[in-house]
């Protein structure tokens, strides 16, 4: 009996891990774009920075808001098995 617990644990700590290394994946590209064509449009207009960073860091936060929500998923799987 203590061993399929034992295995239901392991299964969700692996499950976890994968949540959150999936789950970063794409906001770490995402927020890479975002940084390179900010980069690019200071760089072609530098008048505009302000307002160019103000948007970038906007959309900054939207996007780590979703690995944020991969950690939680993460923990709530953990807690609950």
């Amino acid at each position: 009996m203590t061993e399929g617990i034992f295995l239901a644990k392991a299964a969700a700590y692996i499950g976890a891990g994968f949540a959150v290394a999936i789950g970063s994946i794409g906001p770490a590209l995402g927020q890479g774009m975002v940084g390179k064509q900010a980069c690019e449009a200071i760089g072609k207009n530098p008048e505009g920075t302000g307002k160019i960073r103000l948007t970038m860091i906007l959309a900054m936060s939207f996007i780590e808001s979703a690995a944020i929500y991969a950690l939680v998923i993460a923990l709530l799987l953990i807690f609950y098995s």
